[in-house]
């Protein structure tokens, strides 16, 4: 049975089926019901039509890391860099930097 939440958002996105926020949230409840396959699918998408929608680009490391595949999670992270900086976003990038370093140690 799907989820009550997981359901909500499926109905909102039928509305709304290109609002980053929205995938993004139904992102992060496929990954809470352990689905990453399907939490990196929606993520990723949402990096290829709003590539300005940093938190995409932590969480896809996140998941990538959870997948046991640290140079996917590496690449995201640094994507994610490189839009923190033009976003002046200094507590997500300070964010970036620090998963970077942590696999790169």
């Amino acid at each position: 049975m799907i989820p009550q939440r997981l359901q909500i958002l499926k109905d909102l996105l039928g509305k709304e089926p290109t609002d980053s926020f929205l995938n993004y949230a139904l992102a992060l409840e496929y990954a809470k019901e352990n689905n990453l396959k399907k939490a990196i699918e929606i993520i990723e998408n949402i990096v290829q039509k709003d590539e300005q929608y940093l938190a995409s680009y932590y969480q896809l490391g996140q998941l990538y890391e959870q997948q046991n595949e640290p140079q996917k999670a590496i690449e995201y992270y640094n994507r994610g860099v490189v839009i923190a900086q033009q976003q002046k976003n200094n507590k997500t990038l300070n964010e970036l930097k620090e998963a970077i370093f942590l696999l790169e140690e």
